[in-house]
């Protein structure tokens, strides 16, 4: 029987579809909160709840599994400020809120930023 693989395509090749979470992802961490439609922002909370619970742990290999997506700034960034944020907290580092569709094409967007 066919089972179904997790994760949304966003009709784009495997490559182009790591390299825009990859890019949301990013801007979640640097800005806080990112403005996107609502599948791509529920998609990227999924990778950053990831990559914090992985920085949490604060040794060499998350450092090296951080650079994978990011640049060495980012990554120093993840591990000395974001992840000891939710040092305490066992998940949930991401809240995606709802917004209005959008007017040009209706397309349902919302909002994922980061917990303080």
């Amino acid at each position: 029987m066919w089972k179904k693989k997790k994760g949304r395509k966003f009709s784009r090749k495997t490559d182009q579809r790591r390299a825009l979470l990859r890019s949301l992802a990013e801007a979640l961490f640097i800005k806080g909160k990112v403005r996107t439609t609502e599948a791509k922002a529920k998609e990227t909370a999924i990778l950053a709840e990831k990559l914090i619970t992985r920085g949490k742990k604060g040794d060499l290999s998350a450092s090296r599994y951080l650079a994978i997506y990011f640049n060495k700034d980012l990554v120093k960034k993840i591990m000395k400020e974001t992840a000891p944020k939710y040092k305490e907290r066992k998940g949930g580092y991401t809240r995606v809120t709802k917004l209005e569709p959008r007017k040009s094409d209706a397309a349902k967007m919302a909002i994922v930023e980061l917990i303080k």
